[in-house]
């Protein structure tokens, strides 16, 4: 996008804000006054503003406007119920299966482009009234001529040019705000960006998302609390998506769960502890949990369980981030600020020279208050706000792999506040949290650990005596030692045999002991006995010199 297209894009978006008259409410924001005066100069201000109909009304009516990255932007706001105005709240809620439709000539047009053939002979029934309509895709029930009842999901036309389009302004505005805004140093807005264009081009993808929702059925198979889809990937294609059809109630409509008799508490808890199973054990979660994406399967309304749909957005995150981050949330249910302070800065979540006692009483500053409260009066969101000032003051960097995590978990706070505004989220999670972090740490995992590094370790370990022939040849090979470089390279190869064989003794006897451990776990004298023996091998074995 050339910076005349930008632009008029800028001047379009300004147009919808004035159209649905959203440009008063901007222009009483202190932050962005200084851009009164533009609305005021520019022609579409002086046009007449709607201003007939409520003002959550027109919100969303200017997002779905303005497209899909603005639709999904409105989407994750619109989980937060309990910090957004009521009237504004309600409206957004809209936007996730309430977006206006495209034509199904469209849609059967797309169809027989991917798969070469017309939907009437893939199909044995294709309804052509959309069940939803979204920002980027759109779905319609059909069935298989096997019978199976299916969702067809279509991609929005011309949705890549739109996407690139709105993703080319926000790079423009970001790279501005990195100029000109000495905080974006901090928060990185280009990475960020970045992050989020990752995220919607996958969505994109529906070959990905279909691989994406194969690989949570798969962890999540004959569960009791969640049920994923089946896929049928030879009718999926990048723009089209066929899966099994599923029934349930929506997540959101309270009148009919408690007409189905749901139990409601089990619910909203049964929710906390997927999320942090997803994150912790899986390492792969569902990072699109708003309502229009989750239903419930009230046949046994004594232990309703949970379907999910739209497995466009996924997260995961590396070994290390996932440690630190379980540490946290741990040190913090616990209120150990000084090991919170303490994994920041080993994390490198912070600057290296940060002083942790000066980090620990600012953390102790921010938590404690909240935690004189009952703890389902505690909000994640809330102390996520609270601890941006602290992000702040000791120039902590934005962790751009994080803020998935970051909009799931609010996500999932904000519909178990939905569901039963009693919801302990922190006691729920932690019984989770705390059995993840003994299985990370305790024998079996460093066995697991072993058995799947032992291939690389034990090439290493191969490799090393030739390693330190070659060093030493070449130091040989530089010097006046010379003459004496038989004898030398006589004694490496005994030194480098003595070694392999030591190397040998002490990795048989690492795997014996750990095999005991992960395999008994009691009792704990018999790992001592092992690592006796083990340093007991390496000492009466040790090179002689």
């Amino acid at each position: 996008m050339n910076r005349i297209e930008m632009l008029r894009r800028l001047v379009s978006i300004q147009r919808v804000l004035v159209k649905h008259g959203l440009d008063e409410l901007i222009g009483s924001s202190h932050m962005l006054r200084p851009a009164r005066l533009l609305f005021r100069l520019s022609p579409p201000g002086w046009r007449r503003r709607q201003q007939d109909q409520p003002r959550g009304v027109r919100i969303r009516l200017a997002i779905e406007e303005l497209g899909p990255i603005f639709v999904k932007f409105g989407q994750s706001l619109s989980t937060r119920q309990d910090l957004l105005p009521a009237d504004i709240g309600r409206e957004l809620t809209r936007l996730q299966d309430e977006v206006p439709p495209f034509p199904t000539e469209q849609a059967l047009a797309e169809i027989e482009r991917s798969f070469g053939r017309p939907a009437s002979e893939l199909f044995a029934s294709f309804e052509h009234a959309p069940l939803a309509a979204a920002s980027i895709a759109q779905v319609h029930a059909a069935r298989l001529h096997g019978g199976e009842d299916v969702v067809v999901k279509i991609l929005r036309p011309g949705v890549h040019d739109l996407v690139r389009r709105d993703l080319e302004l926000m790079y423009a505005l970001a790279r501005l705000a990195e100029r000109w805004w000495p905080e974006s140093r901090r928060l990185r807005p280009v990475d960020i960006v970045a992050e989020y264009e990752k995220t919607i081009l996958n969505e994109l993808d529906l070959l990905r998302e279909a691989a994406n929702a194969a690989h949570l059925r798969r962890n999540w198979l004959g569960s009791p609390l969640i049920y994923v889809p089946q896929v049928y990937f030879e009718y999926c294609r990048k723009s089209v998506m066929v899966m099994e059809r599923i029934h349930g109630i929506p997540i959101d409509d309270m009148d009919a769960l408690q007409a189905a008799g749901v139990n409601i508490p089990r619910l909203a808890a049964n929710g906390v502890e997927i999320f942090f199973t997803q994150v912790f054990r899986d390492n792969f979660f569902h990072a699109d949990m708003h309502p229009g994406n989750i239903f419930v399967d009230a046949t046994n309304p004594e232990y309703p369980r949970y379907a999910a749909v739209d497995f466009g957005i996924v997260g995961s995150l590396s070994e290390r981030d996932s440690r630190y981050l379980a540490g946290n949330f741990m040190a913090f249910f616990e209120r150990d600020y000084y090991r919170v302070a303490k994994l920041h800065v080993d994390s490198g979540w912070v600057p290296a020279g940060t002083r942790v006692d000066e980090l620990e009483a600012a953390v102790r500053t921010v938590c404690e208050p909240i935690f004189s409260k009952p703890l389902k009066d505690i909000s994640f969101g809330q102390v996520l706000l609270q601890l941006l000032s602290i992000a702040q003051r000791f120039d902590m960097v934005v962790q751009t792999q994080l803020i998935l995590l970051q909009k799931t978990l609010v996500q999932v706070e904000g519909l178990g506040r939905v569901l039963y505004p009693d919801l302990d989220i922190w006691q729920t999670g932690k019984p989770v949290l705390k059995a993840w972090m003994l299985e990370q740490t305790g024998p079996r995992a460093s066995l697991r650990r072993l058995r799947r590094d032992w291939p690389e370790l034990r090439h290493a370990l191969e490799k090393l005596p030739q390693v330190a022939r070659k060093l030493v040849d070449e130091t040989l090979e530089g010097g006046e030692a010379a003459a004496g470089k038989n004898a030398v390279d006589q004694e490496l190869r005994r030194a480098a045999t003595r070694s392999r064989y030591l190397v040998g003794v002490g990795a048989a006897l690492l795997i014996s002991a750990t095999l005991w451990l992960g395999l008994l776990g009691e009792p704990r004298w018999l790992g001592w006995v092992a690592g006796g023996a083990g340093l007991l091998s390496l000492w009466s074995a040790r090179p002689k010199i």
